[in-house]
């Protein structure tokens, strides 16, 4: 066996579809498109690589691809939170812990090369993208944006000297007729916190500019929380241009407290859905089945939400989801259940409302950390 940098094309190329193989026996892997994971690894088209450093390498046995991990470095991270950890991601594995220790020992090696002293994960490449391992909730496929893995991956990292750092929680939760009860506390909590609450405008121009109402918010409101990244403009506009395609405006919420803006909840339809048909290719029918089951999406997850530290305390974050679900519950899309995701397991207040909610704690992502010496 050995493990090897991907240095060119043909090697990003079984990087990439080294998980279809993996995977194709797993009726809960939700396959990507593969035009898009190229984009991902693409310097040019990513501007994550304008900031950090990113190496992906390859395991090799027989000429067989039997594992593969990303190791990468984050300067905003470090920048922010003023210390030197690197990362590893997008790790898929054989059950052989052999393969596992040398791939996360490739990785450490190449982060303590770049001055690193702790390496964390799994993150694709930060608390931005897909992040996390499942150890949870295996018997059912993710919502989008949602890791899904073997479920021996946990026991392969620890025995590869790792210890757990943080647990995200996915509660599931029925998009049911809303209780007047909560609709009146609401409403409540609406005058007597002197906010309001509005959806992403639907005129293009407008809509712009409440984006980037989003992206300041998102800034303040989540730089207290653990892991936290800040976005670059590049970075955020990116994100945007990949996800509006498939949000609806409607489901994007802003609040402000006498028109200023105090806070953001984020709800997509799970366009997993539409994925799993595809098959990780676009092409020749693929953008066919994604015209045909986009509506045909009848789950969504709550993907992030935001309150300013000055507005907290007001019920805001209620009203968010109240809302969204209120929306959901009464769109033509027919939606039928829902994921809040994902939340920190410190976070008492989320999670209290949570399973206020009715919500089911579902599925459980576990990151992991290691002193480089």
């Amino acid at each position: 066996m050995k493990i090897f940098p991907v240095t060119n094309k043909k090697d990003l190329n079984r990087f990439i579809k080294f998980p279809f193989q993996l995977y194709r026996h797993d009726p809960f892997w939700i396959p990507p498109l593969i035009m898009d994971q190229k984009n991902f690894f693409n310097p040019e088209k990513n501007p994550y690589y304008k900031h950090s450093e990113v190496q992906l390498f390859l395991a090799e046995d027989r000429e067989n691809i039997v594992g593969r991990i990303s190791a990468h470095t984050n300067t905003q991270h470090n920048n922010f939170h003023d210390d030197k950890v690197g990362f590893f991601g997008f790790f898929e594995a054989l059950d052989s812990l052999e393969v596992a220790q040398n791939l996360l020992d490739t990785a450490t090696s190449w982060l303590k090369e770049k001055g690193c002293n702790e390496i964390r994960g799994p993150f694709n490449f930060s608390t931005n993208d897909e992040c996390a391992l499942l150890v949870k909730g295996f018997d059912s496929p993710p919502f989008v944006m949602m890791p899904h893995n073997k479920d021996y991956y946990e026991k392969l990292i620890l025995q590869s000297g790792f210890s757990k750092i943080m647990d995200f929680y996915a509660y599931l939760l029925p998009v049911t007729e809303p209780s007047p009860r909560l609709a009146k506390l609401t409403e409540r909590l609406e005058k007597r916190g002197n906010f309001t609450i509005r959806s992403l405008a639907k005129n293009k121009k407008q809509r712009r500019k409440d984006l980037e109402t989003v992206f300041h918010i998102y800034t303040r409101a989540w730089e207290r929380n653990w892991g936290f990244v800040p976005m670059t403009p590049e970075e955020f506009d990116h994100t945007v241009d990949t996800l509006l395609p498939i949000a609806l405006p409607e489901l994007i919420l802003i609040a402000e407290v006498k028109g200023e803006p105090a806070g953001f909840s984020v709800a997509l339809p799970d366009y997993n859905l539409v994925l799993k048909k595809m098959k990780g290719h676009l092409l020749p029918f693929g953008l066919l089945k994604a015209l045909y089951f986009k509506n045909k999406i009848s789950r969504l997850r709550v993907i992030t939400m935001g309150v300013i530290k000055e507005f907290q305390n007001r019920g805001i974050d209620v009203a968010f989801y109240h809302k969204s679900y209120e929306t959901a519950y009464h769109h033509k899309q027919k939606f039928i259940v829902g994921e809040i995701s994902w939340i920190l397991e410190i976070n008492t207040m989320m999670n209290r409302i949570a399973h206020s909610l009715g919500g089911d704690l579902h599925k459980i992502y576990r990151t992991f950390n290691k002193k480089i010496n």
